[in-house]
């Protein structure tokens, strides 16, 4: 019987793939694929027609193309690849389309309109072995090139293709000229200056050697979304626990962390930041799919295992482009030697990747951060409950941090944490942050911020930035985030501080700038850093762009408040009524657990993430034109202008004083209250004040409900009026008696310590339905 006929002929093949596809499409499908019909559309289809190419298939970020020639092939991927990059340049870098191409030339197997065979499959494989934003041909592409165009091409090697018995030859396309690069060249070795490295020489010296007899092209620098940076880059991958107890997941974890934080005290590193690294925690992940999706070339895996007193560290660092590994190590040791193993491995890494190291650096270096083990371990076990972000594990959180300093009361890091965990109920609209809970938590962070401060860590200066640019004291908020930032530069979370300051003190194009810097050592974007890059887009009028972010934002975590103001205002500013409402019953579904009462322009203006007292008066009023432009109601008691009543608070250190305004404590509170006739207004949200407040007191919240009017319902111009809030630090209270002494009112008094005060003296208290 004659064999079915198979329909053949030479091709030139081209393969092409988008780096990074499956990260921008997670991130923004629709934008993503938007951009890519529009490129094929203005470049790519009609350089492939002016070409003789014909498109064969698409497979998702994928394309096959045949060409009758590989001159037609090889010029027209240039063609591609040149106009990409001109048309993408204005794109920012994370979103930026970048092509790999692979091109063979080779027998075909004909189906109908597909094309199968090796043919097709060595321009695949080359494809996936090229640079992003390269053009890699093989072995006969390459003969028949040679001596009909002006072309650089640098020899790439042999490389293996599957069910192929034998090797590739590939050439890489020079597209811009450039020199090949070398992984560890003696330039490199000779500037070796830390002190461990002549004992690591004999183990590095036949890598090195190695290396050196072939470049970086020869392996594969394949799957890139993100351009390598100007210096050696490394993730670190969450440690396995390899210890018989479970429960030890916190002290792996605590350490592994802890390593990400040494190796970002060194400014020769760049380093990925813990929020991107723990996204495969848990995962089966090649070293090569980390390179792609965070844009580095090193990757630190291993594991830690714990019995009892003993510490047993396993590590390895992989050349993650090549697969490469520079080295594999075993380290053990004693709960009291804990640091010394730490610094052991980071030495390593700093000798394999021939850093420098600054003599701050190296003075730094090596010192333990306490000498109490068991301190050590219950950082640990509260850092991990604080990571949780949740009310009951910040609880607990603050419980190990107290529990570390007991064991060692000069341990600053400890304090550190404490203050930021305190902090971080400060920020909080828990059941923590409740009544007295807000003033409590407020002075336990600044307590133990400044034990911290005897010792500062980068920490202790993030957490003195923040406070700092709550109180408008925004240059010495500058130098404490500079700090914290000269000690850990490649810490996003302090990119992030920055970012924050610079958007209140009117510099928003800087704080964008910084933001994108943050999102580069997370290339996963935690919700707070797309937050703050979002605010320095809405203060620079990018509208299109805030909402954009925001939509992201709101994809990851949807219950923050402010977030739906700040899309209302952006999609005011545009003119858009779609989403506005939507986004409006949105906070006002989420106002009450947040402290708000329902949106309105006038609270907006007093806070906004923060307190607004202190924030650049542009960007504030560009924000409160944009609510009032999507139709968001006034607010009660506008008949006086906030720069009239402004005019009469001052702020200081986070406390308040009103000219006019006879402020009171807790006991002359509890006797004007108790000798009748005083008048007491309780300007919280309704919920805030029917959950409890002081007896008899009137509640006239400040955004809705506090006007001339109402409190003329309730009080004579010369009745003595007791305004109060939640605390001292509250501005609610400064506000609205501000306002009563404008409307005319003789004997006004603020109750500065407010409900938290008078619950703390133990004054007894009522509560009412909800009205």
């Amino acid at each position: 019987m004659e064999a079915a006929h198979v329909e053949r002929r030479l091709a030139a093949i081209l393969a092409t793939d988008i780096v990074g596809y499956s990260r921008m499409v997670e991130t923004d499908e629709a934008a993503t694929l938007g951009a890519i019909r529009k490129l094929r559309a203005e470049a790519i289809d009609p350089l492939v027609a002016r070409h003789h190419g014909r498109l064969v298939k698409l497979m998702g970020d994928g394309a096959i193309v045949e060409f009758g020639s590989v001159v037609d092939a090889v010029t027209c991927a240039i063609a591609i690849q040149t106009e990409t990059r001109a048309i993408e340049a204005t794109s920012p870098r994370e979103r930026r389309i970048v092509f790999r191409m692979g091109i063979n030339l080779g027998d075909v197997v004909v189906e109908g309109g597909d094309l199968l065979g090796d043919g097709v499959n060595v321009a695949a494989r080359l494809e996936q072995l090229c640079d992003p934003g390269g053009i890699l041909i093989s072995g006969t592409a390459y003969d028949h090139l040679r001596g009909k165009i002006g072309l650089a091409l640098d020899y790439r090697g042999e490389q293996q293709v599957k069910n192929m018995a034998r090797p590739v030859r590939s050439y890489s396309v020079r597209l811009d000229g450039s020199r090949r690069r070398w992984l560890l060249d003696a330039r490199r070795l000779r500037r070796w200056r830390f002190p461990a490295a002549a004992a690591l020489l004999v183990l590095l010296g036949g890598i090195a050697i190695w290396e050196q007899r072939r470049p970086v092209e020869t392996r594969s620098v394949a799957h890139l979304a993100l351009p390598l940076p100007d210096k050696p880059s490394i993730a670190v991958l969450p440690f396995d626990n390899l210890g018989t107890d479970t429960e030890q997941g916190y002290f792996v974890d605590g350490m592994t962390e802890d390593l990400i934080t040494d190796l970002s005290k060194l400014s020769g590193i760049f380093v990925i930041s813990r929020n991107s690294s723990w996204t495969y925690k848990g995962k089966p992940a090649k070293v090569q799919q980390v390179a792609e999706d965070l844009g580095v070339r090193y990757v630190l895996e291993g594991s830690v295992q714990r019995q009892g007193d003993h510490v047993r560290i396993n590590a390895q660092l992989i050349d993650a482009v090549g697969g490469q590994h520079l080295w594999a190590d075993r380290y053990d040791g004693t709960m009291s030697d804990v640091f010394g193993l730490q610094d052991k491995v980071i030495h390593q890494i700093v000798a394999a990747l021939a850093v420098h190291l600054t003599s701050t650096e190296q003075a730094r270096a090596g010192g333990a951060e306490t000498n109490n083990p068991e301190a050590y371990d219950a950082l640990l076990r509260g850092w991990d409950y604080l990571r949780k972000d949740r009310e009951e594990e910040t609880l607990k959180a603050i419980a190990s941090f107290e529990k570390a300093i007991e064991l060692d009361k000069d341990y600053g890091r400890a304090y550190a944490a404490l203050a930021a965990a305190n902090l971080r109920i400060v920020v909080s609209y828990w059941e923590a942050a409740t009544g007295a809970g807000f003033e409590h938590a407020f002075e336990r962070m600044k307590e133990n911020l400044a034990k911290a401060l005897e010792k500062p860590t980068s920490l202790a200066y993030a957490v003195s930035a923040e406070i700092l640019a709550r109180e408008g004291r925004y240059n010495e908020a500058f130098a404490a985030i500079d700090n914290a930032m000269g000690l850990t530069p490649s810490d996003p979370e302090n990119h992030i501080a920055k970012a924050k300051i610079l958007n209140a003190s009117g510099r928003a194009g800087e704080a964008e700038e910084v933001a994108r810097k943050a999102m580069r050592f997370d290339p996963r974007f935690a919700p707070g850093t797309l937050r703050v890059l979002a605010q320095s887009l809405f203060h620079q009028a990018k509208y299109v762009d805030t909402v954009e972010t925001l939509r992201r934002i709101l994809s990851q975590q949807s219950d923050v408040a402010e977030d739906y103001a700040t899309l209302v205002s952006s999609l005011g500013h545009l003119g858009r009524r779609d989403g506005v409402q939507d986004a409006i019953d949105k906070f006002n579904e989420i106002a009450p657990k947040s402290g708000y009462d329902p949106l309105t322009v006038q609270e907006m203006g007093w806070w906004w993430y923060d307190d607004m007292f202190n924030y650049d008066d542009t960007y504030r009023v560009r924000l409160l034109e944009g609510l009032r432009k999507a139709g968001v109601p006034e607010g009660a008691g506008t008949d006086i202008s906030y720069a009239d009543y402004k005019r009469l608070i001052v702020k200081k250190e986070g406390e308040y004083d009103v000219q006019g305004v006879t402020e009171i404590d807790a006991p002359t509170a509890k006797a004007m209250h108790d000798s009748g006739g005083v008048i007491f207004v309780d300007v919280r949200a309704a919920g805030d004040f029917n959950s409890a407040h002081i007896p008899g007191a009137k509640n006239l919240s400040l955004p809705t409900r506090l006007s001339k009017e109402s409190v003329a319902k309730v009080a004579g111009n010369d009745d003595e009026i007791v305004f109060s809030c939640i605390g001292k630090y509250c501005p609610y209270s400064a506000y609205a008696s501000a306002k009563a002494v404008l409307w005319g009112y003789t004997h006004v008094y603020r109750f500065a310590g407010g409900f938290a005060a008078w619950q703390d003296a133990g004054y007894p208290t009522e509560t009412s339905a909800a009205q």
